[in-house]
This record gives structure tokens, C-alpha cells and sequence, in this order.
């Protein structure tokens, strides 16, 4: 083999060389392969080890053959990428040289992708906006609110309905006389002022006492999903059949413990409460200070994309999305969904995977174990038995892999915040998670 190979540069990234493989070679491996094979072989009528050299070369000749042609070329091919430094992106296409006229060598094209340069601007021009937020004690009351509400009970009330009540009523509805599919129901539970209902059925509910009936008209919005009745007039008539009033458990041992808490402390509770916001906020203002470094990162790099890149994440994209859909029910057919859909996606997750990488590389941003054990840590903290919950993540590789992309992805925000313009700004914590304040 002569050890320099001509590579040719078909674009930006794209590839192509010779690989000339000596006929002889493929020939004596494969005989050797076959003497090896015919030692355990079975065929019927022969005892093992004793079929017929020839016999066995017959059989299995054709396939040993290409087995080790491929295993020839993958060879050759690594060593030209190897011996030239070459950093091949996705995989290469191989196809025999039509045209060779050389009958002491197998000719093999193999044209691929190598990864781009990536160079990036100035990253001391980016601006980032990094929430400053604090858990307030107001914070803590709105979660243990929320925690009431979710064991709330209802009591049944001698006056007419008001907003929060729950209402248990028998409903109707004709459209031009006619009852219609999903126009009636009995016993139907709805809490007043969740909006969940048409407002004409909440605007009917309210203020009614248990046994009185009331009639009303409803429009169907144009665009309501029922296609049958949307933009139709109907008559309704409700009768409740009961109405109960909220109450809201007391906040005491009882309710503590009804949340885990031994012992039943109230301020163990709300300590608890305040720590699972804590790391809700540090999480949240990661994400929010995240997404504007890898923005910014995504205007700042130039390079060339690789379309085999692209056609792999695509493809992986769309049985991704389609695994998706079958789970959910869908049928065969609607998964059939194409890969070009999701080629834009597709392209902006390969460009920011190979951004990232190059950070990483030319700046040794990897993840250390310490990260990972921290980071490990600090998830743990919420389960009963912490250390039993790391010791899972450390039985497999795999498992403690999402931590090292959280580390490395910590890794290169902290290396980007380094250098860019950070404006610290203060958010309140309901804000920060997109909930309306109070």
C-alpha cells in the first residue's frame, strides 16, 4: 500500500479517495477463513470437522468473500483517516470504482463529510440577562395554597351558588328541537369560576340553590372542536342537584404529615417547601441564562453544516416522533412522518452540538467526575434515602450520562458568561416560573 492517498476536496466538506485493495490478499484470507469455517461446519451426511474443503467453499464461499472484502475496506479506510488526521462526520459512502482497469486490485471510491472549522466572533459582544431571584416567605404561602387547594372538600351549602362552589347539575341541550350527541349529561361536577365550561353553562350556574332549574341559549364559537354543533344555537336546561362550598384543610400537624412530614412540623413543611423552590429557581434561572448562551453562540459561529449530519438527526427526529404518535395511539399511517419536516430542527441541533463540541474541545470543558457527583447529589437530596438513589445512577454508564451533559452544559455557559456582558436583573420567583403574581 503506498502510504500517501490523494485526497480529493469536493466542497467545503465534502471528501473522496482511492482505495486499492490486492486481489491476492482478499483471495488467501478468504481460504483461510473457510479452512477455519469447514473445522465446525455441519452438513448433513458428514460428521463435524469432516465435510469437504470444497463442499464448505461452495456453500459459504460468496459470503466469506464479501465478509472479508468489507472487512478489508473498512480497514483501509480507517487507516487513510487515521494516517491523514481526517475527522469524519457521519458515515461514508463506499462504492466500487466502475470505470478500474487494474485486475490486481479491488478499486473502492469512499466519499464522506469531515467536521467543520467552527469560528466564532467576539464573544465579549454578547449580552446576557441573568434573573436575580430570591424565594420569598409570600412564595412558600402560595405553594402551601396550592397544596390546600389540591385536598380541598366540599360541603354542601343552603344558599345559591357562588365562584368556587362545585355544582352538580343535570343538563340538556336541543338544537332546533332536536337533542344532540354530547348535548345532555346527569350528575355532571363543575367548580364554578375555572373557566373549564362555555361561559353561557358557568353564567347559568351561578347563583342557584339546590332543585332550581334555569334555561338558557348557546352559541357554539365557530370554532369549537364538537364540527357538528360548532356555530349552532342550542336550548339548554340545568337543573342543580347539588351545591357545596369549598373548605380548604387547616395548615396544622395533620396537613403535614399528609405531605411526608414525620412528626407533622409545620415549619418542617414549609422548610421542605422552600427547598424544593430553591432548587426550582436554580434550575429556572440555569435554563433562562442557558438558552440565551447557546442563542447567542448559534449567531456568533460560522461554519458549514454537514448534510449527513443533518439526515441522520433528521431520520432520528422523525422515528423519534412517530414512536411518539404510536404510543399515543395514532395509527401506522399517521406516523409516516417524512424526515424534511423536521430538517430545519434537525440542522439547528447539529449546529449547536458541534458549536458546543468545539468549545469543549479547544477549551478542555469536559465534565469531571466531581461535577457529576455534585450535581448527582444535589438531585438526590429530594428521595428518602439520597445515597441509595446515587448509588443507581453509578450502577450504569448510561444513567449517569444525563448528569455529564448537564455538567458540560454548566461547563460552557460558565465559559461563555466569562467573557460576554451579564446583566444581572431582578425577577420576582413567580414571574420567573410563569405564574401570574398574586
Amino acid at each position: 500500500k503506498s502510504m500517501s492517498t490523494q485526497i480529493e476536496q469536493l466542497s467545503t466538506l465534502e471528501r473522496r479517495f482511492t482505495m486499492s485493495i490486492p486481489v491476492a490478499a482478499i483471495e488467501s484470507e478468504t481460504e483461510s477463513r473457510i479452512k477455519r469455517l469447514a473445522r465446525t461446519v455441519k452438513m448433513s451426511g458428514f460428521r463435524p470437522g469432516k465435510v469437504p474443503v470444497k463442499m464448505v467453499a461452495s456453500t459459504y464461499g460468496p459470503q466469506v468473500r464479501s465478509e472479508v472484502l468489507s472487512d478489508e475496506v473498512n480497514k483501509s479506510f480507517g487507516s487513510v483517516v487515521e494516517a491523514n488526521q481526517l475527522r469524519v462526520a457521519g458515515y461514508p459512502r463506499i462504492e466500487p470504482k466502475a470505470d478500474s482497469a487494474d485486475t490486481t486490485n479491488f478499486q473502492f471510491t469512499a466519499t464522506f463529510e469531515v467536521f467543520p472549522d467552527v469560528q466564532f466572533a467576539d464573544l465579549s459582544t454578547l449580552a446576557i440577562d441573568r434573573p436575580v431571584v430570591e424565594v420569598t416567605d409570600e412564595d412558600v404561602n402560595r405553594t402551601i395554597e396550592t397544596l390546600r387547594k389540591q385536598r380541598v372538600r366540599y360541603e354542601p351549602r343552603d344558599g345559591a351558588s357562588v365562584d368556587g362552589d362545585r355544582v352538580i347539575v343535570d343538563f340538556a341541550g336541543e338544537i332546533d328541537g332536536v337533542a344532540f350527541q354530547g348535548g345532555s349529561a346527569k350528575d355532571f361536577a363543575m367548580v364554578l369560576g375555572e373557566r373549564r365550561m362555555l361561559p353561557e353553562f358557568e353564567t347559568a350556574a351561578h347563583g342557584l340553590r339546590k332543585g332550581e332549574t334555569k334555561a338558557f341559549d348557546l352559541t357554539f364559537p365557530a370554532d369549537y372542536f364538537g364540527k357538528d354543533v360548532a356555530g349552532k344555537t342550542a336550548k339548554f336546561t340545568l337543573t342543580a342537584k347539588e351545591v357545596s362550598a369549598p373548605v380548604l384543610p387547616a395548615v396544622d400537624a395533620e396537613f403535614a404529615k399528609a405531605f411526608g412530614v414525620s412528626g407533622g412540623s409545620v415549619d418542617a413543611l414549609k422548610a421542605e417547601v422552600r427547598g424544593n423552590l430553591e432548587l426550582e429557581r436554580k434550575r429556572r434561572v440555569f435554563q433562562s441564562v442557558r438558552d440565551q448562551v447557546f442563542r447567542g453562540l448559534r449567531t456568533q459561529a460560522t461554519l458549514e453544516i454537514p448534510k449527513a449530519l443533518v439526515a441522520a438527526e433528521a431520520e432520528r427526529m422523525a422515528q423519534a416522533a412517530a414512536e411518539e404518535m404510536k404510543s399515543r395511539g395514532g395509527k401506522e399511517s399517521d406516523a409516516q412522518l417524512s424526515p424534511s419536516t423536521f430538517e430545519p430542527a434537525a440542522t439547528d441541533r447539529v449546529a449547536m452540538g458541534l458549536i458546543v463540541g468545539e468549545l469543549v474541545r479547544a477549551n478542555n470543558l469536559q465534565a469531571t467526575p466531581e461535577q457529576v457527583r455534585a450535581l448527582l447529589n444535589e438531585q438526590a437530596q429530594s428521595y428518602e434515602k439520597p445515597e441509595q438513589v446515587v448509588a443507581w445512577y453509578y450502577q450504569d454508564q448510561r444513567r449517569l450520562s444525563e448528569f455529564e451533559a448537564v455538567a458540560l452544559e454548566q461547563n460552557v455557559v460558565d465559559f461563555v458568561l466569562a467573557k460576554s456582558k451579564v446583566a444581572d436583573k431582578v425577577v420576582p420567583f413567580a414571574e420567573l416560573i410563569g405564574q401570574p403574581a398574586a
